[in-house]
C-alpha cells in the first residue's frame, strides 16, 4: 500500500518516504519493519538497510507456512532464513525471529498441522541467532501456549503481537517469562476487548500499529479515546499532506497509545509511553538501547 497499490490496483506514486517522515515527525522513534515470509524478509532487510531508525524480523508468518514444503526442501529454506537473520544481525538490523504463531481463523491459507511444524522449528532460529521472537496467536491459544512452552528455553524474550483474545488467554502468554503483549488497533475494537487491554500490566504491554493494517476505526470502541488526528483523503484523491483513509500508518501508534492510557484511566500520558518504550527497547534493542532508554525514564522526556 505505501508503494500506492491497493488489491492490484495503482493508485498513487509511492509515498514511503513521506510515510516516514510523518512517523519521525510524530515522535516514533525507531520502526522494525514485518518479516513474513522468506522473500519478504529479504525486502524488509533491505528497507532497513536505508535508514539508520529502520530496522526488521525475519521470519515466516503461521498463513504462508506452507512455503517450508513448497520450497521442495523444507532444511534448505530454514537454511536460507537463518542465513538471512545472520547476515541482517551483522547489519545491525535484524531484531527479531517472526512474525511467526499459529492462525486458526484462516487455515484456508494453512493448515494447523504444518502451522504448528514450523512455528515449532522457527524457535530453531531464535535460538541458534539468540534474538526474542516476534509472535502472531489468532484463535490458537491452547496450542501457541503449549509449543511456546515446550520453547520456552530456546528464546531469549518475546511479544504475542496483535492481541485480540480473551483476559484468559493473556494471563496465559504473562505467565512466560519475559512474553510482553502488542496492543493495537484490532486489540481496541470493543468494549470487552477495552476491558482486557485495561488489565494487561503496562509493565507487559507493547504498542505498535502493524500499519497498512489495524487503523483504530470510528466504529471502534476505544475511539473514544482518540485525541490525535490528522487529516485523510481517499486513495484516489491522494494527498501527501493527509494521511490516505483505511491505510494505517506508523505515526498513528500515538491514537493507540491515547487508547490504552484512557481504558486504563492514566492521565500521565509521558510516563506510559516512555515505560512502553523501556519494555520495546529492553526485548529489541539491549545491547544499545537499555542505557538509552533508561536515560529517557530518568530524564523525563520520552518520545
Amino acid at each position: 500500500m505505501f508503494k500506492g497499490i491497493y488489491h492490484g490496483k495503482h493508485c498513487h506514486v509511492s509515498d514511503i518516504a513521506i510515510v516516514l517522515s510523518r512517523a519521525w515527525s510524530a515522535g516514533v522513534d525507531r520502526i522494525i519493519v514485518t518479516g513474513g515470509s522468506l522473500e519478504e524478509s529479504k525486502e524488509a532487510l533491505a528497507i532497513a538497510e536505508t535508514d539508520g531508525r529502520l530496522f526488521c524480523t525475519v521470519g515466516v508468518h503461521p498463513t504462508r507456512c506452507k512455503e517450508f514444503e513448497e520450497s521442495g526442501d523444507p532444511e534448505k529454506h530454514f537454511q536460507a532464513l537463518l542465513s538471512l537473520a545472520q547476515e541482517g544481525i551483522e547489519k545491525g538490523k535484524v531484531v527479531a525471529i517472526g512474525e511467526c504463531g499459529l492462525d486458526y481463523d484462516r487455515l484456508h491459507f494453512c493448515p494447523a498441522e504444518i502451522q504448528k511444524k514450523y512455528f515449532e522449528k522457527q524457535f530453531e532460529l531464535a535460538y541458534a541467532t539468540k534474538l526474542p521472537m516476534f509472535l502472531h496467536m489468532r484463535a490458537a491459544a491452547y496450542d501457541f501456549c503449549e509449543i511456546v512452552e515446550r520453547n520456552k528455553d530456546r528464546f531469549t524474550a518475546g511479544v504475542t503481537h496483535s492481541f485480540t483474545d480473551t483476559a484468559e488467554d493473556s494471563d496465559k502468554l504473562l505467565s512466560f517469562k519475559n512474553m510482553y503483549i502488542g496492543v493495537n488497533g484490532c486489540s481496541l475494537k470493543t468494549s470487552e476487548n477495552l476491558d482486557v487491554v485495561r488489565d494487561i500490566p503496562i509493565e507487559r504491554m507493547m504498542i505498535e500499529t502493524d500499519s497498512p493494517y489495524c487503523e483504530i476505526k470510528n466504529t471502534h470502541a476505544g475511539i473514544k479515546f482518540v485525541k490525535s488526528v490528522w487529516p485523510s483523503k481517499k486513495k484516489e484523491k491522494y494527498d501527501q499532506e493527509s494521511i490516505v483513509k483505511g491505510r494505517n500508518e506508523p505515526c498513528l501508534v500515538w491514537q493507540v497509545l491515547e487508547v490504552v492510557a484512557g481504558c486504563k484511566g492514566i492521565s500521565d500520558i509521558e510516563q506510559l509511553s516512555r515505560t512502553i518504550y523501556h519494555n520495546t527497547c529492553r526485548v529489541f534493542f539491549p545491547q544499545d538501547l537499555d542505557s538509552a532508554a533508561d536515560a529517557l525514564l530518568s530524564s523525563g522526556h520520552g518520545p
